[in-house]
């Protein structure tokens, strides 16, 4: 039997009153862009003095933050990471937090992207960004302490589209190789049409959010049949030659189905593919933190990032 309501973990019931508007209209996008880094930027959790942070320009519209363990001598992996927002809102400060976790735990170097958002900059100005960024960030290599040869992309929700979009357009231009992705309940199906999709009463994200985002990000694309593969990765037709992948969604997310498919198809595509599915938990469960939900996500990213990331002895 197929239910058009998502099934959400119990533990989440405390939180519920604390879940942001995130209606979406064209008139509303100021106010809400004011109000996101009280909803998203570090949760109020206190920044680590052991990982020093710099903000670099990479050209007139890109800025990246570099997060580093202050011990670092030897190169190291490097995290880029590409935040989300439904590609209208979010700011890259919303993985200093993650990539902190990430820096301490693993000896890592973190490069986080700050993007043109839509409906102002639509496709493909937020992607040439993030590769924009990614080139910078190859470039300056030696300075920073990274080891090209793990170099890995991460996203969530939008910036999770525009990572998946990223390993695409970076494997079609073969200018650098990346080593690994991590796809965070990816936004990459304009189309709306699977079941969960089409869920009603989603939390945090719903059908209609969905729509503003991606109208907004492809424009006069939108509704059309002419949406490239760059622009929403479900539509690829080659997945093959792509970086091995983690995909994880929730249960009760919107985008499990199409995160699911994508999964399914990379491996398909002989790409080395995770797929962790957390029951119960919806779109943005990073956000309800200490929830059962919550805690298993972050386990199970870390465990797969270990070997990626983590510096040897």
């Amino acid at each position: 039997m197929i239910t058009n309501d998502p099934v959400v973990h119990d533990d989440l019931e405390q939180f519920t009153g604390l879940i942001p508007d995130l209606e979406l209209t064209t008139d509303r996008l100021a106010e809400l862009r004011s109000l996101q880094d009280g909803w998203f930027a570090n949760a109020g959790i206190e920044l680590s003095t052991t990982v020093a942070r710099s903000d670099h320009v990479v050209n007139a519209d890109v800025v990246v933050r570099v997060h580093r363990p202050v011990t670092l001598t030897a190169p190291a992996a490097c995290l880029y990471s590409i935040h989300g927002g439904g590609y209208v809102l979010g700011s890259y400060a919303m993985d200093d937090v993650p990539l902190d976790r990430y820096c301490n735990g693993f000896g890592c170097v973190g490069v986080s992207v700050e993007y043109r958002l839509a409906p102002e900059t639509p496709y493909p100005g937020p992607l040439e960004d993030c590769y924009a960024g990614l080139a910078w960030t190859f470039a300056h290599a030696d300075e920073l302490g990274i080891d090209t040869a793990r170099v890995g992309i991460n996203g969530v929700s939008a910036g999770g589209g525009l990572a998946a979009a990223l390993a695409l357009l970076t494997r079609d231009r073969g200018e650098h190789a990346l080593a690994f992705e991590l796809l965070q309940c990816p936004m990459i199906d304009d189309r709306q049409i699977t079941p969960s999709s089409r869920h009603d009463n989603l939390l945090v994200w719903s059908r209609t959010a969905n729509t503003f985002g991606w109208r907004c990000y492809l424009g006069d694309l939108y509704g059309t049949d002419d949406v490239p593969a760059h622009a929403a990765a479900a539509r690829a037709d080659d997945l093959a030659g792509l970086p091995p992948a983690l995909v994880i969604t929730g249960g009760a997310d919107g985008f499990r189905d199409e995160n699911i498919d994508y999964a399914t198809r990379l491996g398909q595509a002989g790409v080395p593919t995770d797929l962790t599915v957390i029951s119960g938990a919806p779109h943005g469960v990073q956000m309800f933190i200490g929830s059962t939900p919550e805690r298993r996500w972050n386990r199970a990213v870390a465990e797969w990032l270990r070997p990626h990331l983590e510096t040897s002895a």
